[in-house]
């Protein structure tokens, strides 16, 4: 489980009240995180990545990964020891647990852990004023039973000087939720049914973030191509994202193959904008195994889609995710999911050990593997993952590409910006602004990044972090 500040600058103001976001998963919880920064910000709060200067401190949870719970309990642990000590100095400090653990485990979080004092789930975060306001009157509040259309209706806005301070990218939330259930997974229980966002709601939102300096948006949702209107699903949604001024780049995630339909593998085709880069998860290549996590699909349908994909764009770049020792896995079923990325040749993946959910069908199953199998196979899978990827980023050396420049790099000299394949480039501060696309040739490739030409290189070593599946 990874985790990470909310990207919202620091504000200053000495009598203001200070809200600590620490943001653990996906991109759909680094959005929501923002969202929540908003909603408080009209109550009073600003932001601040320092947790010891922070009148409100906000968990906002993931619960993907294997003890997902018992990692926020240490954590509010320590918080506890925080809130204690200002509590002997006449201070007081609000803790708050959001996001998927919050919607999982609900009350159980208040009566176990008595530093917290609301628990929000993902679809109620725009209720924090309301829900701090009673915890301020002396209530331990839990709020996490509204539909996810609520979420949608009361997003909101964001003002102009909050998008230009996070950056020229941003994510923009078009669906939520996940009709699919398969066995190994939570999404269902904690994100709720299917629900897509109103197309007029996306238009707007995105025509702001464009005139506030967003060149490029990235379409967040846990079954994205799911999206649909009475007008159409999300190749009609693009292309009307494409014709707004400002905008140059279009990606989303996170996508299934049963949602890949005809329209959005034309628009792959069609449209300039969208990038040549796509997440379409597979999690296995046996049909044994397939079957078994519920994932209505083949290895050969799942091929087939991507022969079909590469003819509308020869050029894609595509990332995957994989899950390895899954209940009942034979040697000859992981031999399956191995064939099938060596036909593939993914730019970039992820893969996991299983590890069961409570509360998925998945958890009951006979069958489970013990930890040093999965292990094993987990390092085989990586190792020809890694392969393909370090031969994927070389095959650009020499290569020119159109670069987004995003921000400043670690070193001087440096800009930090990313290609159409998502792939990290450092170019010279010379090259050009943030906010611009520039063209530069590549030079060289790093283990995480590539170099452009005339970028100050000496052993200066450049890490990006990449797009997290959405969860």
């Amino acid at each position: 489980m990874s985790q990470r500040r909310s990207a919202v600058t620091d504000a200053t103001g000495d009598n203001a009240r200070k809200v600590f976001i620490k943001t653990y998963g996906c991109q759909m919880n680094v959005y929501d995180s923002q969202r929540m920064g908003d909603a408080l910000a009209g109550d009073g709060y600003v932001p601040t990545q320092r947790i010891e200067d922070a009148d409100l401190v906000l968990l906002n949870t993931c619960h993907i990964r294997e003890k997902a719970a018992e990692k926020i309990y240490s954590e509010l642990g320590r918080i506890r020891e925080m809130k204690a000590e200002r509590a002997t100095q006449g201070r007081t400090l609000t803790v708050g647990v959001t996001g998927c653990v919050a919607q999982a485990e609900g009350a159980e979080i208040i009566e176990r852990a008595p530093v917290v004092d609301l628990v929000v789930g993902p679809q109620t975060y725009h209720r924090l004023p309301q829900a701090l306001a009673r915890v301020h009157s002396g209530e331990r509040v839990v709020e996490t039973e509204y539909a996810v259309e609520d979420k949608f209706d009361h997003l909101p806005k964001q003002a102009a000087r909050q998008i230009r301070a996070r950056g020229v990218t941003a994510f923009l939330t078009v669906q939520e939720g996940c009709d699919k259930f398969c066995t190994f997974c939570v999404v269902p229980y904690t994100r709720g049914a299917e629900v897509s966002r109103p197309r007029a709601a996306i238009l707007e939102e995105a025509r702001a973030l464009a005139e506030a300096g967003v060149r490029e948006v990235t379409l967040l949702g846990q079954n994205v191509n799911a999206w649909a209107d009475g007008a159409g699903g999300l190749g009609s949604l693009l292309r009307e994202l494409a014709e707004i001024p400002g905008l140059a780049r279009l990606r989303y995630t996170t996508s299934h193959p049963r949602d890949m339909d005809d329209d959005l593998i034309a628009a792959h085709r069609d449209l300039r904008a969208l990038m040549p880069y796509l997440h379409l998860p597979v999690q296995s290549g046996s049909d044994r195994i397939l079957k078994a996590m519920n994932r209505r699909h083949t290895g050969a349908d799942y091929l087939r889609l991507l022969d079909r994909i590469r003819a509308a764009r020869p050029d894609i770049a595509l990332s995957g995710d994989f899950i390895v020792g899954f209940p009942g896995e034979s040697d000859a079923d992981f031999e399956a999911t191995l064939d099938l990325v060596r036909q593939v040749r993914y730019a970039t993946a992820y893969s996991f050990k299983y590890s069961a959910r409570p509360g998925t069908p998945g958890a009951t199953m006979d069958g489970h593997l013990p930890e040093d199998v999965k292990t094993e196979r987990l390092e085989r899978l990586q190792t020809l993952l890694r392969e393909h990827q370090v031969a994927f980023q070389e095959s650009f050396v020499g290569r020119e590409e159109d670069v987004l420049v995003e921000k400043a790099g670690r070193h001087p000299g440096q800009m930090i910006g990313r290609s159409p394949f998502l792939l990290p480039v450092v170019v010279p501060a010379s090259a050009g602004a943030i906010g611009e696309i520039v063209r530069v040739r590549i030079e060289s490739s790093l283990p995480n990044s590539l170099m452009a030409e005339g970028a100050d290189h000496a052993d200066r070593l450049v890490s990006a972090e990449p797009l997290r599946k959405i969860a």
